[in-house]
């Protein structure tokens, strides 16, 4: 049986156009950055919905988990199951891999990003702490960045040496666990050890030094759940860096660029 999600993300890695042959790049730009006419909200959540129920390729359904409406009339945002997203007319006939652009008075806006750092925020938010690896300072955090970690990465390292700065400085950091090798690597039950010590925060200082973890990897922990959080929210690589407007950030960055990125730079 064919894997409809698996075509799609091919599809999406060649960047190109799904029963389009005729759309040029240029010509899919200037679609792109053309105005147009909302259509009214009853018949656009009509076509989203049938949209959602009857999208297919190869005659076979694809794993739609929702579908809304964009700025531009016509054409609709759809996004499956395993987080890939793409643009499709209103009857599913053809489809549009890429990034949507505002056409603004101050420039090109990427609406597609806006989109993707909201539901980020939105999902993240959703974390309770207790769930957390945190580290803040003494007095209430000017920000907070969510940083998705693996132990064994070194540039994990590096960012975690410049904890102490960034607390000094008013940047509270919220760790979640993403071991690169997988729920079954001896990364991801060193994460597991962390998130059942007794003192989260001391354990993950003796990983990111390479100390042994006296404790256990039997209770109930959201290693796991986390790491599949992370892989749905875009994240590839450690460390993934997400800022308070959900903006993923991969690699490490110099404390000085991430207080500039907040905002901070002039306090």
């Amino acid at each position: 049986m064919l894997n409809i999600t698996h075509e799609v993300e091919l599809m999406m890695r060649q960047r190109r156009f799904v029963t389009l042959p005729l759309l040029t790049p240029s010509s899919m730009l200037a679609c792109l950055l053309t105005a147009s006419l909302l259509p009214s909200a009853a018949q656009a959540d009509d076509v989203a919905d049938r949209l959602a129920e009857t999208l297919s390729v190869n005659g076979q359904s694809m794993p739609v988990e929702a579908v809304t409406e964009t700025p531009m009339d016509g054409v609709y945002h759809v996004r499956l199951e395993n987080g890939e997203s793409f643009y499709s007319n209103a009857d599913g006939s053809h489809f549009l891999v890429g990034d949507l652009y505002e056409n603004a008075p101050d420039g090109l806006v990427n609406l597609t990003e806006q989109e993707q750092n909201q539901e980020r925020a939105d999902a993240l938010a959703a974390v309770p702490e207790s769930e957390l690896v945190i580290f803040r300072g003494a007095d209430e955090p000017k920000a907070t960045v969510t940083v998705f970690t693996d132990p064994t990465c070194p540039y994990c390292a590096r960012l975690h040496d410049t904890i102490p700065e960034l607390n000094e400085r008013g940047i509270a950091v919220h760790y979640m666990a993403f071991p690169r090798a997988g729920m079954g690597s001896q990364t991801a039950t060193m994460l597991q050890q962390v998130w059942c010590s007794d003192n989260r925060s001391e354990a993950m200082t003796q990983a990111k030094e390479g100390e042994t973890i006296s404790s256990a990897a039997d209770c109930d922990n959201p290693v796991a759940g986390q790491y599949d959080l992370g892989k749905a929210l875009g994240v590839q690589g450690t460390p993934a860096i997400i800022l308070p407007n959900g903006q993923l950030v991969p690699g490490f960055v110099p404390p000085e660029r991430l207080f500039a990125m907040l905002g901070l730079d002039d306090e």
